[in-house]
């Protein structure tokens, strides 16, 4: 129920009686209901005061509130506020205020992120009669959607379809990448987007002047305040599904994708693409090409253009699938990788951006490290690579090493140059045993793609696509080979059927749905 102002004995009311609801904030008395949802450091509670000190100062009661959420994605809290108009107030008398959103009684939904948009969805709390919905396209993947063992990320453009329909007025603008533009937090950008939306009875001015009264980070929030006014106020023009008086006129907004070029290093491998491959492929060869030039060295790269040049009159889809995977498969992840990674300037530069240190304060990394026998084997040169997996002797000296994992602070000289080590074995990798197992293995899948893109150019592509059981380390990649193997091995008998192509993806979604296999059983089962 929504909160209403509740006059004492006394008042020449009777006791208990309360101040009827009007339809609309416009229409007051009743109390002004907003409900933000932040996850932990975007500044969600900063917001929250801003809004108390906003109305407080414009003649409004408010009164805020917050429940944390669970620890997903660094923690979600949902803030709620409640104000008042303060002359609406009878002499005597106190509003009362509710601690908690009501579904169906909520004026105002501001999200950080698109899945916290998806959140107050789900709980009802945007209402198409009342709700003015402000929220961040920018996705933070939940873990779930992290931990899946298949694609488990929350199709965007459905959240978005949803926010259009369930919002009386739907603002939307990537407002994260605002306000880092500007330097400052995400909520200095919400608060100007909820200034533009026309939902507050308060000026910009007002609100400036409350950010004012801060006193910390000023600057700083009012450009991101002003960059997520002139988005708000855009997106309000535009309406709920994205159309109407754009900045460029064009009624959609649309803008041109700018074509990625490789650098002078890779200028060779540039003019391949364009003159072997289709304009269709050239995107997805493009970020192969950076990925693996990245990953090894630019000779690996153009390893990739050799390999997939029997697949350039392929259909578009098998090819740019084709491609998409074999990047994958030949830039695998390995102990060197991980360091290599980990060891980057932009990563300590990235961190240090995330956490905002400032010149007096100094930053400590700590990376958790558990690398199992196969996996030091696996960067070893083939020969003792094999050696150490099949040498009882071997694997004893090196096994306790391997039961617990470690911390290795890569911010102090002694952790950064164990990693550093590491990553400089990159030169080697192609003698390591595991570069010469997935050499192998890719030559495999390519050649099975290859002899089936003429005659089943569909179950040719489920192929493709079914690389992606294969991927991560240790029992995570064990798991996943092995369930790829027996998808290989059903070939023979798929090649038969006049619906290869959906009983193999029918495998593959099997083989993701779950990490005991049960489901690929019965699926195999039913062949």
């Amino acid at each position: 129920m929504s909160a209403r102002p509740v006059i004492p004995a006394g008042s020449g009311t009777p006791a208990g009686s309360v101040i009827p609801a009007q339809a609309g904030i416009q229409n007051a008395p009743r109390a002004i209901s907003i409900a933000l949802l932040a996850m932990g450091g975007e500044g969600g509670g900063v917001l929250a005061d801003w809004l108390v000190d906003l109305a407080e100062h414009n003649g409004f009661v408010a009164q805020a509130t917050s429940v944390p959420g669970v620890a997903q994605r660094t923690g979600a809290t949902l803030y709620y506020i409640e104000m008042f108009p303060r002359d609406a107030v009878p002499p005597g008398a106190q509003p009362v205020l509710a601690l908690a959103p009501v579904p169906g009684e909520v004026d105002v939904v501001i999200a950080s992120e698109l899945m916290e948009a998806g959140r107050a969805l789900q709980r009802g709390l945007v209402t198409p009669a009342r709700t003015t919905l402000v929220a961040s396209t920018h996705r933070v993947y939940s873990m779930t959607e992290r931990t899946a063992m298949g694609d488990g990320r929350v199709d965007a453009d459905k959240l978005l379809q949803g926010a259009r329909a369930a919002a009386r007025r739907f603002v939307q603008a990537d407002f994260a990448q605002l306000a880092e533009q500007a330097g400052a937090p995400i909520t200095p950008a919400l608060c100007g987007a909820l200034a533009a939306s026309g939902a507050m009875p308060f000026t910009r001015e007002q609100f400036e002047e409350t950010i004012r009264r801060g006193g910390v980070g000023v600057e700083g929030s009012l450009r991101a305040f002003a960059a997520g006014f002139d988005a708000g106020l855009d997106s309000r023009l535009r309406g709920n599904d994205g159309k109407g008086r754009g900045k460029d006129g064009d009624g959609g907004g649309k803008s041109e994708a700018v074509a990625t070029r490789l650098g002078p290093r890779l200028a060779d491998l540039e003019t391949r693409i364009t003159a072997e491959f289709p304009a269709s492929a050239h995107a997805i060869l493009r970020a192969g090409v950076l990925r693996l030039a990245d990953y090894q060295d630019p000779p690996y790269a153009a390893q990739y253009l050799d390999r997939l040049a029997a697949l350039r009159d392929a259909a578009p889809e098998l090819l740019q699938d084709t491609a998409r995977h074999l990047a994958l498969w030949m830039s695998y992840e390995d102990a060197i990788r991980v360091a290599d990674l980990k060891t980057r300037r932009s990563r300590f530069a990235r961190v240090a951006s995330e956490v905002r240190l400032d010149g007096k304060q100094v930053l400590e990394i700590g990376e958790f490290m558990h690398p199992r026998l196969q996996e030091i084997a696996d960067i070893l040169p083939a020969g003792v690579g094999r050696w150490l997996l099949s040498s009882p002797f071997a694997r004893g000296v090196v096994q306790p090493f391997t039961r617990k994992g470690r911390v290795v602070r890569t911010s102090t000289l002694s952790g950064y140059l164990l990693l550093y080590a590491i990553a400089a074995l990159r030169p080697l990798r192609p003698r390591s045993l595991r570069f010469q197992q997935e050499q192998e293995r890719i030559a495999q899948w390519l050649a099975h793609i290859q002899r089936l893109a003429g005659t089943q150019p569909a179950l040719a592509l489920e192929v493709a696509r079914a690389q992606r059981l294969v991927k991560g380390y240790g029992d995570t990649h064990a798991r996943g080979w092995a369930s790829f193997e027996r998808l290989m091995a059903t070939l023979p008998r798929l090649e038969s059927s006049a619906d290869a192509g959906a009983r193999m993806r029918n495998l593959a979604q099997a083989a993701l749905a779950d990490e005991s296999g049960a489901a690929l059983e019965r699926e195999l089962a039913s062949l």
